[in-house]
């Protein structure tokens, strides 16, 4: 006969295992203590999960999306482009590497030790970088979306989040600087005019205008 669940014991083994991952990490935490932990036993949470991979995703994959919908948000109400981008990154290399006291480490543990068995799946990381890519898309030059607004791009923006992720588990008091930040927004967008350049532009673009309209004769 098929187990029935029950979601309060599927939530038992999830919050043990949060509380274990979040103290000790990833590839200290055992099923057997997840169970312990859920007040069960470890052959118990096969009825509900395949491996510890999946339990950690169960936990990790919808406070991602979660985060990521709400950073559409954020961006959303944002008009100027280069303040889309710099928002984008700093959520990406910034906010979410501390976030849950550095939780996505373990992440970082669990897919680097992954195993064929473990039953791992991309999907997630699949759909960051579509999500991801389309938030690249509106803060970037149409001559630039082809180039820029695409998955390739946005994986290379993820792989730089998995770096981040790391540093932050390793020096907590060294996130990601603005400066990092700024930096990748210029090699994006290009750097922005000083005041005295935009002047100087404006004069040059007026006296095309009189050049092309005769009125500068």
């Amino acid at each position: 006969m098929a187990q029935v669940k029950k979601p309060e014991v599927e939530q038992a083994i999830l919050r043990s295992a949060f509380e274990l991952f979040s103290r000790q990490g990833y590839a200290a935490t055992t099923l057997p203590q997840i169970a312990k932990g859920a007040g069960m036993s470890p052959a118990n949470i096969y009825i509900y999960f395949r491996s510890k991979l999946a339990v950690l995703y169960a936990i990790y994959d919808p406070w991602l999306r979660g985060r990521i919908a709400r950073l559409e948000e954020r961006i959303g109400a944002i008009d100027e482009p280069r303040e889309r981008l710099r928002t984008l990154l700093t959520a990406l290399w910034r906010e979410l590497p501390r976030e849950r006291n550095g939780f996505a480490n373990n992440v970082m543990q669990a897919v680097s030790t992954a195993t064929p068995e473990e039953g791992y799946n991309p999907g997630l990381l699949a759909w960051v970088e579509e999500r991801v890519a389309a938030m690249v898309r509106d803060a970037v030059p149409p001559a630039r979306r082809r180039m820029l607004g695409d998955a390739r791009f946005s994986h290379v923006l993820m792989m730089a989040f998995d770096g981040f992720v790391i540093n932050h588990h390793l020096q907590p008091g060294a996130p990601c600087s603005a400066a990092t930040i700024d930096l990748v927004c210029d090699l994006i967008l290009g750097a922005p005019a000083r005041p005295a350049a935009r002047a100087a532009a404006r004069k040059t673009r007026a006296r095309r205008a009189r050049r092309l309209t005769g009125s500068g004769q």
